[in-house]
């Protein structure tokens, strides 16, 4: 199988936790990308953000987002997200030009497949 799965995610996320044992149970190659060491490209981001609207990408609920108090702030989305991946809802899976936001293992399958 030669297109490698991209996964963002963080070490501590359980959902990230699942999109690797997915694909890693398949025998899959993937390529995990720690949020909390390197986000996205600003291409990345831009690839990413065709497939899944911008808006549903930022975690509102999330411990960063609650911590650096942006709830009260006017912001460029875009930019958050580029200057703290930890910002970004997780895990975001890729695949050649899709992308995925959240476990979602009927979509993967279909990768998968595509891949094969």
């Amino acid at each position: 199988m030669a297109t490698v799965i991209q996964i963002f995610g963080t070490k501590k996320c359980r959902g990230t936790a699942k999109a690797i044992r997915f694909f890693k149970e398949r025998g899959v190659k993937i390529q995990f990308i720690d949020l909390a060491e390197k986000g996205p490209s600003k291409g990345e981001l831009e690839s990413i953000a065709r497939k899944i609207p911008i808006e549903e990408l930022i975690d509102r609920e999330g411990k960063q987002f609650k911590q650096r108090q942006l709830e009260y702030k006017v912001f460029d989305i875009w930019e958050e997200l580029l200057a703290d991946p930890l910002l970004l809802r997780t895990p975001i899976s890729r695949f050649g030009q899709e992308a995925q936001l959240g476990v979602a293992p009927e979509v993967w399958k279909k990768w998968i497949e595509k891949a094969k």
